[in-house]
């Protein structure tokens, strides 16, 4: 079983920067990739960005690219993600992953996940 908590959202005005956190508890979180989503109001769950767990492989969607980061530190089981000239469409409630067992870019490739944590950017 593994139980994930994200903080670090918030409001910021478009340009400005947030780093979001996802602790998870569970023995096998160092083996597992770890992957944020994101859902805006009326929209299906999209994928944002993951990380294999030993931090060699990351991947990102093409909105993204270049403006954020996501991060692992295996020591504290928690997985990061670093948002960068964020964008009014980058508003939605951000969601942390857990142990793939399918795609990597499906939200039905994940088995657990987060309450989710909300973003605002403000034009």
């Amino acid at each position: 079983q593994v139980q994930l908590v994200e903080s670090g959202g918030g409001l910021v005005q478009a340009g400005g920067s947030l780093r979001l956190s996802c602790a998870a508890s569970g023995r096998t979180f160092s083996t597992t990739t770890m992957g944020w989503f994101r859902q805006a109001p009326g929209k299906e769950r999209e994928f944002v960005a993951a990380i294999s767990g030993s931090s060699s492989s990351t991947y990102y969607t093409d909105s993204v690219k270049g403006r954020f980061t996501i991060s692992r530190d295996n020591a504290k089981n928690t997985v990061y993600l670093q948002m960068n000239s964020l964008k009014p469409e980058d508003t939605a409630v951000y969601y942390c992953a857990a142990m793939r067992v399918g795609s990597l870019y499906s939200s039905s490739g994940y088995k657990y996940w987060g309450q989710g944590t909300q973003v605002t950017v403000s034009s």
